[in-house]
């Protein structure tokens, strides 16, 4: 008989093991991620607790190499000689510890060859030389320390010790909302060295700080409901520094995360202007050290973002139900009033007397039952509502990201536009965009940057709303922008109560939202028909200062054909000139009262007052227009070394019929045919 299968046995575990199992959920994909990750988290939470007491933020981030001897020391761990070497990873035979050399040898020797021919390759090659740099994944920790409002010390072990625990929850625009991302850096800190956090953190005003070192128990988490404590002590405060300090220890890789933490500070810069960054990276090699300042720009800070209430049109059924159950009111039109946006008294009567079925305005909202708590849901998803105004929202503004974009940039133009107020499932959101042309560190074509509640987003941009309007929806051509050549820079921010992102790991904003789709394209378009204006400016600068350079570069060579010898050809076609005081114009010449520094002099003067397009209106309201039907100028020399430069002849004929009429004019004397 085959054995009888055994029962199913039914297992209960922790959040802190839920997510140590799908760390990918929160965006803890790999060594690499995990340490960009880890980073992004902890000046996020810096950033929100200087706004939150409207401190102009102050952020040192430090990455310090940690070494595996040197892990194992603070570990406690002994290092061991080893024993049979075949039993590990990087064991390697003779034949193949060889051919290595043998590649490392010659890859060297190419190398040298390289420097020597090109020495401002040295650098470049140097990073690509075998080995350097791939070292896998290292130890590294992370330090982070704001001016932020600090930790009250009795709640610091539940803020950090406790996952799905934090101050963010409710209806306001955050920049993270379930306090989630600290507690994952803690957990892959356990999960890889099996080392504590450290937290130093300090109330404005206070005379103590706290020290703590934590951590969380993964596997009993959800018996003991309390973080694991190493540490815990109150330092005297000397200086009232205020802030907090958080430092843990992880696995991560540098070598390919590095560009990537980077940009994100970059970003972080540009969307926070009034903040400053201090970026520092530690390695055991001092010469493969780097210290990086984002200075702050402006002191102008966007104001808060504050809670509001829930629009009636963005509950869910439960929602309802909890809302039910903690409300303090006794009567449904209060319920309605106090619990929900957009909802005025008269509208709560009306609404409590849509219900029907005996509920009244008076009913208290508790003694509802289940099926018309059910109504209420349906009724809240039928009624037509006002929009919500969105002044809860806390953009950028077109200030500072003007500011942001120009800091860090420093591009030829630049155009901001911040949209109104626009709704989606009853959430209101905001769509502020910044186009650039030119600038520095930026590649030609469309380099496009995104932003959530002014947080960058670097991962998955195929994907995004932004990306897909910038590339696929907008026809740059038609403001005068070549998407292929240009070096443009399209900066977009979304803030929302709500912002709908796909994926686990928050790294994309959804294309399937109508609303936000419109949004986001009508405020790069506001940007480019900005910049339009401003190019064609430019363009038209452009050409008006070339034509008038043409004009310029040619004025010896007219003025000295003019005081040429004439062979007696040109003589016979002078003489066709004649004026109507029987004058003539050679004879001032002969006589020298016109001289060739006189009339280089003064066609200079003319150039530059007057282009081309002016000096033929100029004809036309001397009326010499409808007497000259053409000059030509044959000037010699000056003709053929014209033709040479490859000058227009039309360009030629302007500036001969100018000399002539400017030259007259001064003379008083009127040109009345010429062949």
């Amino acid at each position: 008989m085959p054995p009888k299968p055994k029962a199913d046995v039914l297992v209960q575990k922790s959040p802190a093991e839920f997510f140590a199992e799908n760390k990918n959920i929160a965006g803890f994909d790999n060594p690499g991620k995990c340490l960009y990750t880890t980073v992004r988290e902890l000046v996020e939470n810096a950033l929100d607790a200087a706004e939150s007491i409207s401190e102009l933020p102050y952020i040192e981030i430090t990455i310090e190499e940690v070494s595996k001897a040197r892990l194992n020391r603070i570990r406690g761990v002994e290092e061991h000689g080893r024993l049979d070497e075949q039993l590990y990873q990087d064991f390697e035979s003779e034949d193949a510890k060889k051919k290595r050399l043998a590649k490392e040898a010659r890859d060297k020797e190419r190398l040298q060859k390289l420097i020597e021919k090109k020495k401002e390759l040295a650098a470049a090659g140097a990073a690509a030389k075998p080995g350097a740099g791939m070292r896998g994944n290292l130890f590294y920790k992370v330090t982070v320390k704001d001016n932020g409002a600090g930790m009250p010390h009795r709640d610091i072990p539940n803020m950090l010790g406790r996952v799905l625990s934090g101050t963010k929850y409710g209806v306001k625009q955050t920049r993270g909302k379930f306090g989630l991302g600290a507690k994952m850096a803690l957990i892959w800190s356990k999960m890889t060295t099996g080392l504590p956090f450290e937290i130093s953190s300090a109330r404005k005003g206070c005379g103590t700080r706290s020290h703590y070192v934590l951590d969380i128990d993964i596997h009993r988490h959800v018996r003991a409901c309390i973080p694991n404590v190493h540490l815990e002590e109150q330092l005297p405060n000397p200086d009232h520094w205020h802030g907090s300090c958080l430092s843990l220890t992880i696995e991560g890789n540098w070598q390919y995360y590095r560009s990537k933490i980077v940009r994100y500070l970059r970003q972080i810069a540009v969307i926070t202007p009034y903040a400053h960054f201090c970026f520092s990276y530690k390695a055991e090699d001092d010469k493969n050290s780097m210290r990086i300042n984002f200075r702050r720009r402006t002191d102008v800070m966007p104001p808060p973002p504050r809670a509001t209430k829930h629009h009636p049109s963005s509950v869910d059924l439960e929602l309802v139900k909890r809302l039910i159950a903690a409300t303090d009111t006794k009567t449904l039109t209060s319920f309605l009033k106090k619990e929900f946006d957009c909802v005025r008294p008269a509208l709560a009567e009306r609404l409590a007397g849509e219900m029907q079925a005996g509920v009244e305005g008076d009913t208290n909202p508790k003694h509802l039952t289940d099926k018309q708590v059910v109504r209420l849901h349906q009724l809240l998803h039928e009624v037509r509502f006002d929009d919500p105004k969105g002044d809860h929202l806390s953009p950028a503004g077109e200030y500072n990201l003007r500011l942001g974009v120009m800091k860090e940039l420093n591009p030829d133009m630049i155009a901001t536009h911040q949209g109104d107020v626009r709704v989606f499932e009853g959430h209101a959101f905001i769509v502020e965009a910044a186009v650039s042309v030119g600038g520095r560190d930026i590649k030609p074509g469309i380099n496009v940057h995104r932003f959530a509640n002014r947080i960058p987003l670097l991962f998955e941009g195929g994907s995004d709303v932004i990306t897909k309007t910038a590339l696929k929806r907008i026809n740059w051509a038609s403001y005068k922008i070549n998407q292929s050549t240009d070096k443009v820079g399209v900066f977009v921010s979304i803030v929302s109560t709500k912002i709908p992102f796909k994926g686990a790991g928050k790294e994309y904003i959804g294309d399937d939202v109508e609303e936000m789709v419109a949004a986001v394209k009508a405020a790069i378009q506001a940007c480019c028909v900005q910049l339009k204006a401003k190019i064609v400016r430019a363009i038209a600068a452009r050409e008006q200062k070339q034509r008038k350079r043409n004009l310029t570069k040619y004025i010896p060579d007219v003025a000295n054909a003019v005081y040429a010898k004439e062979d007696e050809e040109r003589e016979a076609k002078r003489r066709r000139l004649e004026v109507a005081d029987e004058r003539h114009l050679l004879p001032a010449v002969v006589s020298h009262e016109l001289t060739t520094a006189t009339l280089q002099a003064r066609l200079t003067e003319y150039v530059e007052r007057i282009d081309t397009d002016m000096a033929l209106e100029y004809q036309v309201q001397q009326g010499l227009a409808a007497g000259v039907a053409k000059v030509r100028v044959r000037c010699g020399r000056g003709e053929k070394e014209a033709a040479q430069r490859g000058m227009r002849g039309e360009a030629l004929v302007v500036l001969a019929l100018s000399v002539y009429v400017y030259v007259s004019s001064s003379h008083g004397i009127r040109v009345v045919d010429s062949s």
